[in-house]
């Protein structure tokens, strides 16, 4: 039966059940007379609704409370171990692979450094090798946490780069910085990773990722809008309102700050990210005549540049030009905040990322400086700039929570999984690896 809006019978009642799956996910344990008001639910839906939940092992009782001169009412609460989520973050340095109960409590986690595998830059980010790692690495905590590929809601996968869809591919990379060209990355996990077909795949802008995360569960609880900035080695944001309550991902690394300035990984110039990357901070260092460790990854480097600029101990003089660099930094990455502002004018300006939280406790006041010198007076009044709470983990979390933003969505259904077609080249892969 069709509504006269266009709902069915069948979409109102996903809608009832996300309204329970989700107000309990975020605020409860609660009780079926609570959870009335807060849904809009009547009281005859709520039990209907709840009595499905149980039924299917997504929502279990947890104690009860006292009521206002009645019987105890009963507390409700998602089942935790009801499902799984895996989230991958593609970085730059690095592919994390986390594996999540229904809870968002991490079960297992790898990490595979990527490691420069030949002459030229993007060589370590050849997509062989990526879609190798992610593969063992799903793999690898699957078996670690054992359990059942049929418990999973979905991959999500935070990558660096622009995500478009296809009806043939699914989801395509255009990751200019590191040299992919229209890359099939669904297509190309799921002919490699041997799950379950019905295993949905969520690709998207690591940026975009962080935010989800930061917006759920870290520091932009609460807020109406925000812009999520991710610093690695090149820079990148998340703009979420009212209107993208799910976030867009943006090129702010590409942002021009510069006319013919110092040439980008994009291959244009100007770009901020050409100045205030982690990779271009290290650059501008070592041509400034600084001495970055010989070797070192990024992030060693980067300590490296902190210990050098803010020697740990109080008699160790500080390395002028380390500062130096830093101070400019600071002030590119001011001016590029105070743009934000200007054009979102947001509530909060988050900072995450690996670079973001190891330079944002030394220099983020230096930051806010800048910003609120560039950006225009009413809306720099309104902003809040702060780093962001997740830690180094945020990109990962925010993949994951992709599958279980899905899943809300479904009213908390999910596709059956085809077990006797793929469920023995699973078992069979793990054998063989469980036996090297």
């Amino acid at each position: 039966m069709r509504e006269r809006n266009g709902r069915t019978v069948h979409d109102l009642r996903r809608e009832s059940r996300t309204a329970v799956l989700q107000r309990l996910y975020f605020d409860g344990p609660m009780s079926r007379f609570s959870l009335g008001p807060v849904t809009g639910l009547s009281s005859g839906s709520v039990s209907n609704v709840v009595a499905e939940l149980v039924a299917e092992g997504l929502v279990e009782e947890a104690g009860s409370v006292d009521s206002a001169g009645g019987r105890p009412r009963t507390l409700l609460r998602v089942r935790q171990d009801s499902a799984c989520m895996i989230g991958v973050d593609v970085g730059e340095t690095r592919i994390r692979i986390e594996l999540f109960d229904l809870g968002l409590t991490e079960l297992a986690r790898v990490e595979k450094p990527l490691t420069p595998g030949g002459p030229r830059r993007e060589d370590r980010y050849d997509v062989n090798v990526v879609i190798g790692h992610v593969r063992d690495g799903i793999e690898e905590v699957i078996r670690t946490a054992g359990v059942d590929p049929g418990q999973l809601l979905g991959v999500g996968v935070g990558v660096p780069g622009i995500v478009a869809r296809t009806p043939e591919d699914g989801a395509v990379v255009h990751g200019q910085t590191i040299s992919w060209d229209a890359v099939p990355l669904e297509r190309l996990l799921r002919e490699s990773v041997p799950l379950p077909q019905s295993v949905p795949y969520f690709i998207d802008n690591g940026a975009k990722t962080l935010g989800q995360a930061e917006m759920w569960f870290g520091a932009g609880r609460g807020a109406g809008n925000a812009v999520v900035v991710l610093f690695g080695s090149g820079v990148g944001a998340c703009v979420v309102s009212d209107d993208l309550r799910s976030g867009r991902a943006i090129e702010w690394g590409h942002l021009k700050v510069q006319v013919r300035g110092r040439r980008c990984r994009c291959g244009a110039q100007g770009c901020l990210e050409a100045y205030a990357g982690a990779e271009a901070l290290l650059e501008r260092w070592r041509e400034a005549g600084g001495c970055p460790v010989a070797g070192a990854d990024e992030e060693s480097a980067l300590t490296a540049i902190l210990a050098a600029a803010y020697p740990p101990d109080p008699g160790t003089r500080a390395d002028t030009t380390a500062l130096a660099v830093l101070e400019e930094t600071a002030e590119y990455l001011g001016a590029g905040f105070a743009d934000l502002i200007n054009l979102f004018q947001p509530e909060r300006i988050l900072v995450g990322g690996w670079a973001g939280l190891q330079l944002g406790a030394r220099f983020l006041e230096s930051v806010r400086a800048h910003a609120t010198a560039n950006a225009l007076a009413y809306p720099s009044s309104l902003v809040r700039i702060e780093l962001g709470t997740l830690g180094p983990d945020a990109v990962t979390v925010g993949a994951a929570i992709l599958p279980l933003a899905d899943f809300f969505a479904q009213g908390g259904r999910r596709t059956p999984e085809k077990a006797e077609e793929n469920s023995p080249a699973w078992k069979a892969s793990l054998r063989e690896r469980a036996a090297q």
